[in-house]
């Protein structure tokens, strides 16, 4: 014993126990770690939401996790980033929740991703100097309480945190729905279809029965079998009907002996006075007609099950000066669709309606015609009291002169400049045309400037708020200039900048006409200066008004009531852009991964108290991009990336040879400077 203390004590087991230091080291390691995140958006940490959302899971939360081996780049990157992010989830959960990677070499893994109805995606692998394509599953099923879900095709780390906590957020929320139901109290799930229609050889119709008939009893069982289904043919009286209250599909044919047939394809999801209609519909391709909405059936009617049960926040929706309409095809419904895995619109027209107590956000989305004193009042009151408004105001209002003509812009009046004005916000009556814009690529003319249409990029947004410090660029469209000046100088109020064009913009106020070919930057820069596009407001407001413009008559004399409110008496949030642009289809893409998707999606979160969703959707997202150059930069680059850095190379191998024989000379003439022996190819030969 003496001699093993004295060894250790001795110089001789210095490296043994160092060996032995690093084993134990990573034993405790390896249970007890810390992680350091270094991204600028945090890319790998949940956000504050998440961490909240695991601390207080109250049934069993398992992911099983569907991940083929040996990926390649850049899947084997996303493969690790899911390894790693559900390692946070695992140290913010309590005991319910767990996760498991599955091994897919195994047979049964494989099955199993089948029957959960995962999806093997196609990859492109380059093996052995050779591209190939392999196929695998990228993918992750959720389990809580008796209901199932699934992320498949995760091919990207972009947005997945978001993805995942919403997609647990939404099961829980209706697994407690269900679990709250009445005995009684069921949901129910209609097919509405002609059968008439099947004499018209529509590909895919014999198979709708089947299909739905197949999904309802998957959806059925994992959801406590609350779900009743039935079948209807519709009667001729009742098609229209259908119709107008669902909004599902209505067909009409002329029958051979001339008379017209009517009939109706959809489904419907409905529960109390709620109701989700399903993607199911006739459409026509260049094969003929064919029966859409069938391949993705399962997922369809648990995505509109999710959304019919859970607790969406209501948002006011202001109507009745031609705003722009929500569910048409030209208008807004993308709008409404980007927002509806947690949000609901409700149509408020201000001149019978007052804003309901549950609503704590509207929206003013484009209107073009004036708002009366009254319906201002109701604005203004609501701000007072603390309410949030987004303004999305148009500069001009547009009008079509026929095919051939240019449209004529005549400014737009809607009264809304009145409460805008006293809040410390003026709208300019301009257009904003920006150097640094959206290019058009046309056959005829190359790369056209839509100057109307400025390219944002990250210097132009706002670097510190949630809404827009992880979007890399962001397009706007027929934009006025904002001015916040006034509400800059009230101490009250934070105001915001979230995106202003570049120092190479200019307005343009008279003679509006948006033709690229015909528009051309001013010659004069002098007259170019950034323009604020966009504001957000937050803090308490002086009231607009200095009494109710409606009191009630006071008809005996001798009461009186007082409501109005002078200044705010809890903050408030105030959003304005000048256009309604941004939230149509022109811009808004059908899946919502458009930057400009994102930053209108942001908005709404925010202004709801749901800031840290925008971070959470954001975050790893690819979007930043190189600054916009102009084409002799360009074309510089590019020579520059082609030929440049070989010509520098060179030139730095033959300087660095240079030197070395400097060097060599130097150190000839330090130490043997009477040598005069030169080492010729002769004398290399023996010659």
């Amino acid at each position: 014993m003496k001699k093993i203390i004295n060894w250790l004590k001795s110089p001789a087991s210095d490296f043994a126990l160092l060996v032995v230091l690093l084993i134990l080291a990573n034993l405790v390691g390896h249970r007890a770690f810390l992680r350091f995140d270094l991204t600028q958006p945090k890319s790998y940490s949940l956000s504050p939401a998440s961490r909240q959302l695991m601390k207080t899971l109250d049934e069993p939360l398992s992911l099983k996790v569907f991940f083929s081996d040996n990926l390649p780049a850049p899947y084997s990157n996303t493969a690790q980033y899911v390894r790693d992010i559900l390692v946070e989830y695992k140290g913010a959960a309590n005991k319910n929740f767990s996760y498991t990677f599955m091994d897919m070499n195994d047979k049964e893994s494989q099955t199993l991703a089948s029957n959960y109805g995962l999806n093997q995606v196609q990859i492109q692998e380059v093996k052995n100097s050779e591209v190939g394509f392999k196929q695998s599953y990228m993918g992750i099923v959720i389990s809580y309480a008796d209901s199932i879900e699934t992320l498949d095709g995760i091919t990207t780390s972009d947005g997945f945190e978001y993805k995942l906590t919403t997609k647990i957020s939404k099961m829980i929320s209706t697994a407690d729905t269900l679990a709250g139901l009445g005995q009684n109290d069921r949901i129910k799930m209609t097919l509405y279809v002609t059968g008439q229609l099947k004499d018209f050889q529509i590909s895919g119709f014999d198979n709708i029965e089947k299909t739905v008939q197949n999904a309802y009893d998957s959806i059925n069982r994992k959801n406590l079998n609350r779900i009743d289904y039935e079948k209807i043919d519709p009667t001729a009286s009742d098609i229209r009907t259908l119709a107008d209250k669902y909004g599902i599909q209505l067909i009409n044919w002329t029958n051979k002996d001339g008379s017209q047939g009517a009939g109706v394809i959809g489904l419907v999801i409905e529960h109390g006075d709620n109701f989700r209609l399903i993607p199911l519909s006739m459409q026509r391709s260049l094969f003929g007609y064919a029966i859409s909405g069938l391949d993705n059936m399962d997922k369809s009617i648990s995505d509109s099950l999710q959304s019919l049960l859970s607790k969406a926040t209501q948002i006011g929706y202001i109507t009745g000066h031609s705003e722009e309409e929500l569910y048409s095809q030209n208008g807004q419904s993308r709008f409404s669709s980007l927002i509806s895995d947690m949000y609901e619109f409700s149509e408020l027209n201000l001149t019978k309606d007052s804003i309901p107590a549950n609503i704590t956000t509207i929206v003013i989305n484009g209107p073009k015609t004036e708002f009366t004193d009254a319906e201002l009042y109701k604005i203004d009151q609501f701000i007072m009291r603390g309410g949030n408004v987004m303004f999305y105001i148009d500069p001009f209002n547009e009008q079509g002169q026929g095919y051939y003509q240019a449209p004529v812009y005549t400014p737009n009046e809607t009264k809304l400049e009145k409460l805008l004005n006293t809040y410390g916000v003026q709208l300019g009556k301009n257009y904003v045309l920006d150097e640094n814009c959206y290019k058009q690529r046309s056959q005829s003319y190359g790369n056209v400037n839509l100057y109307w249409a400025p390219m944002l990029q990250r210097s132009q947004l706002a670097p510190k708020s949630v809404i827009t410090n992880n979007l890399g660029y962001v397009i706007f469209l027929q934009a006025g200039s904002v001015d916040a000046t006034a509400a800059q100088n009230d101490k009250g109020v934070k105001v915001t900048v979230l995106a202003k064009s570049s120092p190479e913009s200019w307005l343009m106020e008279k003679n509006i006409q948006l033709n690229p070919l015909l528009t051309a930057a001013p010659s004069d820069k002098s007259a170019e200066k950034s323009e604020d596009l966009a504001v957000l407001l937050e803090g308490k407001f002086k009231s607009a008004f200095t009494n109710d413009p409606t009191p009630e008559e006071n008809r005996d004399g001798t009461l009186t009531a007082q409501t109005h409110l002078p200044q705010s008496t809890q903050s408030g949030k105030i959003f304005v852009a000048g256009t309604s642009q941004i939230t149509g289809s022109q811009l808004i893409d059908e899946n919502g991964s458009e930057p400009i998707a994102m930053f209108t999606r942001n908005i709404v979160d925010y202004m709801n108290g749901n800031a840290d969703l925008c971070t959470m959707r954001t975050k790893g997202l690819s979007l930043n991009t190189l600054k916009e150059a102009d084409s002799p930069l360009a074309l510089l680059s590019k020579y520059f990336n082609e030929f440049g850095l070989t010509i520098l190379v060179a030139l730095a191998g033959l300087l660095i040879w240079r030197m070395r024989e400097k060097r060599r000379k130097l150190i000839h003439d330090r130490y043997n400077p009477d040598d005069t022996r030169v080492i010729t190819k002769k004398a290399k030969e023996g010659k």
